[in-house]
């Protein structure tokens, strides 16, 4: 049985930022998915025929590695589970499995919905598909085991994109926004905001710069990193409360 979970309406915190330090990053990358896995800087980027999966030197903005994704596939979220490296596609309803230090394929799973963000809790995987709703998947059988409805007091938050799992949170960049939401995975609550407006300045963008897209929290330094697609920055920030 599904279970589905409704929040309860409370006020988020208001966050702004701080930023510490900026590191170099591919401006051809299209961020959909970005975490640390034992230190290193791992990357998913989209877009038909140049999707890929990589590892980066965060402090250099070295690639280590890379894996082409067969152009058929638009590559989306990504995150490590059990040393088994999950890779969503947008419309193609699979979910690539891989070797995190080879990217051999392991194997793949089906889902029904588009593929978008993807972390995890540390037993259960964690997809958004660019609605209110966030799905718990067993890392097995890619089977959905609960749901929830994330919502801004009473307003279910759409366009829920890369997703990271923090202290306890999942956060989540809302789509052609310039903000991330924290969620309490118990009932889909947004207990926080935080504007990342300007953060990457203006005569640093080009025609070619998206939107803020990327999430990644390191437990062993507490950095936070967040960039955008094809962004030529990530940006290691620190959160200011503005209101409680």
């Amino acid at each position: 049985m599904i279970v589905t979970t409704t929040a309860h309406a409370r006020p988020p915190k208001q966050y702004t930022y701080k930023v510490v330090k900026s590191y170099p990053h591919d401006r051809n990358a299209y961020t959909q998915g970005l975490f640390f896995h034992e230190g290193i800087l791992y990357e998913s980027s989209g877009q038909y025929g140049y999707s890929s999966l990589r590892k980066s030197n965060l402090t250099t903005g070295k690639v280590l590695q890379t894996l082409n994704i067969p152009r058929q596939y638009f590559a989306e979220g990504s995150c490590v589970l059990h040393n088994k490296l999950y890779l969503l596609t947008w419309q193609e309803h699979t979910c690539f499995v891989y070797d995190p230090q080879t990217f051999k394929q392991l194997g793949a799973f089906q889902y029904p919905t588009q593929g978008w963000g993807l972390t995890t809790n540390g037993a259960q995987l964690i997809m958004s598909d660019g609605s209110a709703t966030l799905y718990f998947r067993h890392p097995g059988t890619f089977a959905e085991q609960r749901r929830i409805t994330v919502r801004n007091e009473n307003r279910p938050v759409q366009y829920l994109n890369e997703l990271e799992y923090i202290d306890g949170e999942i956060w989540a960049n809302v789509y052609t926004t310039n903000q991330i939401v924290r969620i309490d995975p118990k009932d889909g609550a947004v207990v926080g905001v935080i504007d990342l407006t300007n953060l990457l300045p203006r005569n640093l963008r080009t025609a070619k710069t998206d939107v803020l897209n990327g999430i990644a929290y390191d437990a062993a330094t507490g950095r936070l990193i967040v960039t955008g697609k094809n962004w030529p920055k990530l940006y290691e920030i620190e959160l200011r409360v503005i209101s409680d």
